[in-house]
């Protein structure tokens, strides 16, 4: 048995077995990533569906992804490679013989879409951080390739993880999903301190954008989003808080959470509003 260091959690992980994640396992008394180079989806993606809007506006980059999330969240719209336990067996399926693609295959694929366009590597669909080996293994060799590297991530990882992986990273998007400990420790299994010191260790050193994704009856209030915001406004980073995007994303339906309406664009519009008595860029998204 081992403990995992990545989150919050610190699984105690027996050996073959994973974690709350399933994608970190204890072999030979070591914790490592079970999902290390198996990748369950790629594309080639404008930087915008990131959401980035302030890096590199107009570019795609290569877009990939694993398995497994340290999170829960009820309405997440990629849960089958996120939370599934099937998703293991699925992205064993999905890369054949080879057991998995090595950081050299990554980078090469990403190479040769230079000529179409690809500016370099999002880690992203599902949570990169717990995986975050194979994150550094091939962000490292990007980088040497001139390619820029990316990550979509919830956040919930140690301040240790992600100084592995800060002189790699050029660009994060980073969930701030609510700004309340009730909606990050009953909804979503998760814990906002610590979302709130990655983020703040994140923007001293790169690129980062925040998404706020809007749910009915449970972080939708004027209050909260005011909250939100002036916090991000009061961070010191390579800019001033105020100066840091935050994307504010219409809910709709999805997975376990079809039990309320979509959240109307008129509160949507509403939110943003507030916000931006705080931030001097914030954007609308599913609108």
């Amino acid at each position: 048995m081992a403990r995992c260091e990545v989150c919050f959690r610190h699984c105690e992980i027996e050996e073959g077995k994973t974690g709350f994640c399933l994608a970190r396992t204890c072999s030979g008394g070591v914790v490592k990533p079970a999902n290390y180079g198996k990748i369950t989806a790629s594309a080639l993606d404008p930087i915008e569906k990131k959401p980035l809007r302030h890096f590199h506006p107009g570019s795609m980059i290569f877009s990939i992804g694993s398995y497994g999330c340290n999170l829960r969240c009820p309405f997440c719209q990629n849960h089958t490679i996120s939370w599934s336990e099937k998703a293991a067996v699925f992205a064993d399926r999905a890369n054949g013989s080879a057991g998995g693609s090595s950081p050299e295959d990554i980078v090469q694929a990403a190479v040769r879409l230079k000529q179409r366009g690809n500016i370099g590597i999002a880690f992203t669909y599902n949570e990169p951080l717990i995986g975050w080996e194979f994150v550094r293994d091939t962000a490292k060799l990007a980088k040497e390739q001139g390619l820029l590297n990316v990550m979509v991530t919830n956040g919930t990882a140690s301040t240790d993880v992600l100084r592995q992986l800060l002189p790699y990273i050029d660009a994060m998007n980073i969930d701030l999903k609510a700004f309340t400990d009730r909606f990050y420790s009953q909804l979503i299994k998760g814990n906002l301190d610590m979302v709130k010191y990655f983020i703040q260790e994140a923007v001293r050193s790169c690129h980062v954008e925040l998404t706020t994704l809007v749910i009915p009856g449970e972080n939708d209030s004027v209050a909260e989003i005011r909250k939100l915001s002036s916090w991000i406004a009061g961070l010191d980073g390579i800019v001033p808080g105020k100066e840091i995007p935050l994307h504010i994303s219409r809910f709709f339906p999805a997975f376990h959470m079809t039990d309320r309406s979509a959240t109307s664009v008129a509160q949507v519009y509403r939110l943003a509003e507030a916000a931006r008595e705080n931030l001097l860029y914030v954007y609308t998204g599913n609108c």
